[in-house]
């Protein structure tokens, strides 16, 4: 979840950038990207920066970039609270 909200911040800004460069108008576009930690006990996805890209896609590309990244992190929030529901239903199950 903390890569998705990097990500998105880093969405946002290419938003306002968007924004400043208007309809026909060019901006350095950042790109974001994630590597894997492997601990040997377990993986986790990690935020690790952004690459600068110059791109003309506007606004709209922008915001399906936002959308996409937004909808990742609504389910990565919908797991988690799965998991804690579970946890809560397992903890009253050895209270009977």
């Amino acid at each position: 979840m903390d890569a998705q909200r990097a990500a998105l911040d880093v969405l946002a800004r290419n938003v306002a950038a968007a924004q400043a460069a208007g309809p026909k108008g060019s901006y350095e576009r950042l790109v974001p990207q994630f590597a894997i930690n492997d601990d040997g006990d377990s993986r986790q996805v990690v935020f690790s920066g952004a690459v600068a890209r110059r791109d003309d896609g506007g606004i709209l590309a922008e915001m399906v970039s936002v959308l996409n990244a937004s909808r990742a992190y609504e389910a990565n929030a919908s797991v988690f609270e799965i998991g804690k529901h579970l946890a809560e239903r397992t903890i009253d199950m050895g209270r009977l």
